[in-house]
């Protein structure tokens, strides 16, 4: 099984990209549905992260959940607690990420995709053959994203300092996805990059044990 990253900073188009992916019937991981999942009704992670943060928790019709509006303000522009979150939440990603992996090489699928936003920050990169990077130019990006509910000047410039920069991003990419150019152009490089690596073999599954 052949491992594709797939990953780009915010406003590049990225959930797009993986739903395109899903549409050409390449099964994806969707690291930010990990979180929720953990953090949403009866999720793995609510009461580590209620004992972190007091007061995020609210109970749910389906259970104990963490309320997203006001986790975020603890962690914003908190290193210390950003990083506290982050120790809870990272393993058990981890886990689920793992799980579809192994449930995609049960099913012999040729070509998986893992699209983590943050999968050079975490590391999520040594897991795969070869990384595709979605992106536009910096004030397509900015138009996109101040376009948001809710976004503001100071989140935006938070966000892109959590994020490696675009550029960065671009230099270890195996694939571009430019997302500028129209729908019908992205969609031609996510189809191309299924030909090229859909019968490649792949190196990374299953994991290397570390000694």
């Amino acid at each position: 099984m052949y491992i594709l990253g797939l990953t780009g900073s915010i406003g590049m188009g990225k959930t797009t990209a993986a739903n395109a992916f899903r549409h050409y019937g390449v099964p994806v991981y969707d690291a930010d549905a990990a979180v929720h999942q953990l953090t949403g009704p009866g999720g793995k992670a609510v009461e580590a992260v209620g004992e972190a943060f007091p007061g995020v928790v609210k109970n749910g019709a389906h259970g104990n959940m963490v309320d997203r509006q006001l986790l975020g303000p603890k962690v914003f522009d908190d290193k210390a607690a950003l990083a506290r979150l982050e120790d809870i939440l990272h393993p058990l990603v981890r886990q689920i990420q793992l799980e579809f992996l192994r449930q995609a090489a049960k099913r012999h699928e040729k070509l998986a995709v893992l699209d983590v936003p943050l999968l050079f920050e975490v590391g999520s990169d040594q897991l795969c053959d070869a990384i595709a990077v979605v992106t536009a130019p910096a004030y397509l990006q900015r138009i996109r994203v101040l376009s948001r509910p809710g976004m503001t000047e100071d989140r935006f410039a938070q966000v892109l300092k959590s994020q490696l920069p675009d550029g960065e991003k671009r230099k270890r990419a195996d694939f571009l996805i430019q997302t500028s150019l129209g729908k019908n152009f992205s969609l031609l490089c996510i189809r191309n990059i299924i030909e090229i690596t859909k019968d490649r073999i792949g190196h990374k599954w299953p994991p290397r044990l570390k000694p």
